[in-house]
């Protein structure tokens, strides 16, 4: 159950999920034996919207999740140049 934000230095209590954003990872371990079943387990966590806005949650290749910073996003401008500009010498 998911109760707060999962960002440690923020701690919010869950109330709505009108803001926000869930995040579910398969921590599923592969069967033992042959043949046998695998359980599925899903994790659950919620960042609040201030932290959804800056903030994501990954999981790493051991299946620990982290809080991470959102990587910039890079925009190219659109750059707008007249056709007739293009066609003089």
């Amino acid at each position: 159950m998911v109760n707060n934000c999962a960002n440690s230095g923020c701690g919010k209590p869950l109330l709505y999920l009108r803001e926000g954003r869930i995040f579910i990872f398969d921590t599923s371990d592969g069967p033992s034996e042959p043949g046998a079943k695998r359980l599925r387990r899903l994790d659950h966590y919620w960042l609040c919207g201030a932290c959804a806005a800056t903030m994501m949650i990954v999981q790493n290749s051991q299946g620990t999740a982290t809080v991470l910073p959102k990587p910039p996003v890079v925009r190219r401008a659109q750059q707008i140049v007249p056709i007739a500009s293009m066609l003089a010498f």
